[in-house]
């Protein structure tokens, strides 16, 4: 800083700037308008230097500036000092270009005339130019640090060149060269911020309309840019021409814009601005603004999905990803203070649009899958063979299907639950998969039998697709698909074991008869044999659907067995016949369940039912006859009386007191079991009786 006394008597007008210095001669009172008050020879006393300025011979209080603006010429005298020596340091300034930079650089306008006062004018000089006219260049604020109501310090129009060499810094900052300008110009603005300080302590109608803090405009002029910057992003430029739609492209050239543009911020324009300007969030904040009120008035216009997914993937992943969390950005970026791009409302019915047809998407490929394995039917292609078996492709083409949708989908919405939606669609589908099985066993087409083979493998697969935890269906959608899969598998089933139960028929007829009781070994060999060989014939199925098939199959001839049990064919008269009989019966059960082990049937349970019955027919004693029958109620909650009477009916040396005297314990001991077992066996177990005579025998009740 530098210190100047300035006299009333030194100063004189300078009446006019003549043209042949490049202004026109004004009239006399134009000219009055633009007469600056100066002294005639103005000295000057360094006591401070501005920091930024280099000077090659340091200065003392002594060193005085000696400005003869008749001469227009500035002469630096030093103690010591020759003529020639200071002659040589003198530099010579044209007046009218100094005045045309200061005044009309923004615009020519009237400038207000100067006065100053008879106290002491504080003015910081730009020693590059040690003239009183570079000194007007650079805009000096004077008796800034010690501000007075009752006088008005600098002119309001230098402030407004300052603002408006700053715009044009920023407008130009995208050339390199132009970024020490910026700086500077930068610098100059933003220093007002301690005599801020000095202005908050003066009343507000007593505050100059030059405060720096009321001409700072850099944010604004920033925005300016960005939104230019935006409006006029190249397509080409940002490799967005060539995409299908105009708001794919309008959308890419804007984002591709933003990202370019903060890169260069980051790189280059950065240490132009005071580390607490902060210019990197204050650049993203402006770009993330200006690129989302373009979107939301492209999202709120009538757009084609394509185009709603397009926006979709910008909001989700590319500008997210790409953008704000690019390695050169995502440090000097505070992502999670932009906020959305879009309102909520705007996404939301983005969103909606979106799934909406992704479920119809959905829909339309699943049927189209299932109209090309029912042609595949009616053809009588034969399904592909592997390591023996038949096994099919539906449900790996529809399982790939809807899982790559549903990633896809999640990839795209915020919340992935909304995603899960798309599953429902296979409930619909599988309602439509059991139609067509049920069509194609009816019309009893060419190859069906490998067909139900191949279509069995289809239908574990999507059974195990549907009970897996990780796939989030609705508790519903879960349980209507596997009441659905499961009537898939009865169909299969149903067809093959038909057959099968079909050609045992005569050999079940057999059993609990008297040609059973005179013959067994040879009537179980021969149901034995009959079960091994069309066990055998399963082989096309793949080995976990068979197992599934023939432990169905297993339960299926327990049923038939016992069944016949019932039926009161074999009368067994005293405890030698009824102990034979239960002896028949136990090694028939071995025989059977020795088959089905072999074949890989796991259903263990069955191999205890007829030991238990047999043990109620070898048992005399009441007592521990109905002890025997409750246990038996224990285990299989769904026996019912009627069952009862049936097995005791076999028994002639019981009377029917007894027997009704067993069924009441057990009616009255039903309510106090704990029933461990909830498996249904014996209410398949469907008995045709003579009503009357069971209602007679009940009729007469216990002795």
């Amino acid at each position: 800083m530098a210190f100047r006394r300035v006299k009333e008597e030194d100063l004189e007008i300078i009446e006019d700037i003549r043209s042949n210095e490049g202004i026109a001669v004004r009239s006399g009172e134009e000219r009055q308008k633009h007469r600056i008050k100066v002294p005639k020879k103005i000295k000057i006393n360094f006591l401070k230097v501005n920091r930024k300025y280099k000077c090659d011979t340091p200065l003392t209080p002594t060193h005085l500036l000696e400005a003869d603006l008749k001469t227009v010429k500035g002469t630096a005298d030093s103690p010591g000092d020759s003529e020639v020596e200071r002659q040589k340091r003198k530099h010579e300034m044209k007046v009218s270009d100094k005045i045309k930079n200061v005044f009309f650089r923004k615009r020519q306008k009237n400038s207000k005339t100067c006065e100053t006062s008879s106290g002491i004018k504080i003015v910081e000089l730009n020693l590059k130019n040690l003239d009183f006219i570079g000194n007007l260049d650079q805009n000096v604020v004077e008796d800034e640090e010690h501000p007075s109501g009752s006088t008005e310090a600098a002119s309001a129009e230098d402030e407004e060149n300052e603002i408006f060499r700053l715009s044009v810094g920023i407008h130009d900052s995208s050339s390199e060269d132009n970024q020490e300008t910026l700086k500077s110009d930068l610098t100059s603005v933003l220093q007002g911020k301690a005599q801020d300080q000095c202005w908050n302590e003066v009343a507000v109608d007593e505050c100059p309309i030059w405060s720096p803090e009321k001409c700072r405009q850099v944010k604004t002029q920033l925005k300016i840019v960005v939104e230019e910057r935006m409006k006029n992003a190249d397509e080409k430029e940002n490799k967005a021409d060539k995409l299908s739609t105009y708001l794919k492209r309008e959308v890419c050239r804007m984002g591709k814009q933003v990202q370019k543009d903060l890169l260069r911020v980051v790189r280059n324009l950065r240490e132009c601005y005071p580390p607490d300007f902060d210019i990197c969030g204050t650049y993203a904040q402006l770009y993330h603004q200006a690129f989302s009120t373009r979107l939301q008035v492209l999202a709120r216009s009538k757009i084609s999905f394509e185009d709603c997914l397009y926006i979709l993937s910008w909001i989700v992943d590319y500008y997210p990803n790409d953008v704000l969390k690019h390695k050169e950005l995502e440090e000097h970026i505070n992502s999670s203070s932009l906020g959305p791009l879009l309102p909520e409302e705007d996404l939301k019915r983005l969103e909606e649009q979106y799934l909406t047809y992704k479920e119809n998407e959905v829909r339309m490929w699943l049927l189209t899958a299932l109209e090309k394995e029912e042609k595949k039917w009616s053809d009588g292609i034969l399904p592909k063979q592997m390591d023996e078996y038949y096994y099919g492709n539906l449900a790996v083409d529809v399982v790939q299907l809807v899982d790559g949708t549903l990633r896809g989908v999640k990839a795209q919405l915020r919340c992935e639950n909304k995603a899960y939606c798309l599953l429902n669609q296979l409930d619909g589908f599988l309602t439509s998969y059991r139609k067509s099985l049920e069509e194609l066993v009816k019309r009893k087409q060419k190859h069906i039998r490998k067909t139900l083979c191949a279509n069995l493998v289809d239908i574990h697969q999507f059974r195990d697709y549907v009970q897996k935890p990780e796939h989030p269906f609705s508790e519903d959608t879960r349980a209507a698909c596997l009441s659905t899969l499961a009537d898939l598998k009865n169909i299969c089933h149903k067809y093959f074991l038909s057959r099968i139960q079909t050609n045992l028929k005569p050999l079940y007829c057999k059993v609990c008869t008297q040609v059973w009781f005179a013959r067994h070994s040879e009537v179980v060999e021969e149901l034995v044999k009959a079960l091994e060989n069309n066990n055998d014939s399963f082989k096309e199925l793949k080995p976990d659907c068979r197992e599934e098939l023939l432990a169905e199959l297993h339960v299926e001839v327990m049923i038939e067995y016992v069944t016949q049990m019932m039926k009161r064919k074999l009368k067994l008269k005293d405890k030698e016949q009824q102990e034979a009989a239960a002896e028949f019966i136990c090694d028939d059960n071995k025989k059977i369940c020795s088959v089905f082990a072999k074949v890989g049937s796991r259903e263990e349970w069955l191999c205890q039912i007829l030991p238990k019955l047999s043990e109620i027919l070898r048992l005399q004693e009441l007592q521990n006859l109905r002890l025997e029958i409750t246990t038996l109620a224990r285990d299989y909650p769904d026996i019912s009386e009627q069952h009862v009477f049936a097995l005791l009916n076999m028994k002639t040396n019981f009377s029917s007191p007894d027997v009704c005297w067993i069924e009441e314990c057990l009616s009255e001991s039903r309510g106090t079991l704990d029933t461990e077992s909830s498996t249904s066996f014996f209410s398949k177990v469907v008995i045709e009786q003579d009503t009357n005579l069971y209602e007679q025998k009940r009729a007469r009740g216990p002795l």
